[in-house]
């Protein structure tokens, strides 16, 4: 389905404004979901793949799910209300609340961890060695779009042409060598390793403090966090089932990804390809709430804001952190940052 036919089609003309507070109206008759076909999106995919959403939310509660291809179409539908509850990019949902003035969505839950690298040529060795040259990413303003401007700036690199591309797109040029690098999720990354000779450059891993950073968070419209709360606990019981058969069962997590990636894009990967994608990621339901104050400001190194996001209230983890006591794990921290 297309963007377009996804944003008017499922357009909800009987919306109020997010704004103003509503009242609980029990189990949504239909709930939204969106989310990418991408490895760093596997717990959508598992819990798609094994019904493990539609069992949560019950037999009367439509579940609608809605692809994307980058974070900024998502948010264009979450803003426009066409959608309810998203998997996106930590980038894209800075953006999301910070476009609504801190009003339409809020961030319920982690997703996943890690799962990003910049990929280059064989020839290239330092980052020096890019000047002059060709590096793409998924769009523009999502989460490695941010991370490779913000890279290129740390390294006082001046002469790189940052091309944003589907993809499929930047893998086929790479093999073209048309790019000398790109910055990419899983399992992109590791198809341009494995099919095109790519060498990494830079895992974003490196960059962080243990090795942890948000690449897929999920985020919900306020307004359906307040009629829905009980579907929302739903979807995050759905997200935990799905981690939880990561953790036992990787093999059958592995299948369900790549079950629904060739759904959804017409074709599977290869094992090798899929092993290494899951070797880069943390499947977590912790959204790394501490992080998001550099992402905020990494925006401005990156030239996507000319000042860093205020997140203050961004953050809800009630439904989350009564679904983590309720199966008896360890409760999440919002950093402070679920306060206004």
């Amino acid at each position: 389905m297309s963007l377009l036919a996804v944003v008017t089609g499922c357009s909800r003309a009987d919306r109020g404004s997010d704004t103003a507070a509503a009242a609980n109206q029990g189990p949504a008759t239909e709930v939204r979901l969106g989310y990418f076909p991408n490895v760093t999106h596997a717990s959508a995919l598992i819990g798609l793949d094994k019904g493990y959403y539609q069992q949560q939310v019950g037999t009367g509660t439509k579940l609608i799910p809605t692809k994307f291809n980058a974070g900024p179409d998502e948010v264009s539908a979450l803003l426009g209300g066409s959608l309810d509850i998203g998997f996106i990019g930590s980038g894209p949902a800075i953006n999301a609340f910070a476009k609504s003035d801190g009003e339409t969505v809020r961030l319920i839950s982690g997703a996943t961890s890690g799962g990003a690298q910049l990929v280059v040529q064989p020839e290239i060795g330092t980052a020096q060695d890019l000047q002059g040259k060709v590096v793409a990413d998924p769009q523009a303003g999502n989460t490695q779009d941010v991370a490779l401007k913000k890279w290129i700036s740390d390294q006082k690199l001046s002469g790189v042409n940052v091309q944003n591309s589907d993809n499929a797109v930047t893998l086929t040029q790479f093999k073209q060598k048309a790019v000398a690098g790109a910055w990419l999720p899983e399992p992109w990354s590791s198809r341009a390793v494995t099919e095109a000779g790519a060498k990494v450059l830079v895992d974003e891993k490196s960059l962080w403090p243990e090795g942890k950073f948000p690449t897929t968070v999920v985020i919900v419209r306020t307004q359906f966090l307040q009629e829905h709360p009980q579907t929302v606990q739903a979807i995050l019981k759905g997200l935990l089932d799905s981690d939880n058969l990561a953790a036992f069962d990787p093999a059958e997590a592995k299948a369900a990804v790549n079950r629904q990636l060739k759904s959804l894009t017409g074709s599977e990967l290869a094992q090798p390809v899929l092993d290494r994608a899951f070797a880069n990621i943390e499947l977590t339901t912790d959204p790394l709430a501490s992080r998001f104050p550099q992402l905020a400001s990494d925006q401005v190194t990156a030239g996507i804001a000319k000042s860093a996001p205020k997140l203050n209230g961004f953050f809800d983890l009630s439904a989350l952190n009564t679904v983590l006591a309720q199966a008896g794990k360890p409760v999440v921290s919002a950093a402070g940052l679920d306060q206004k």
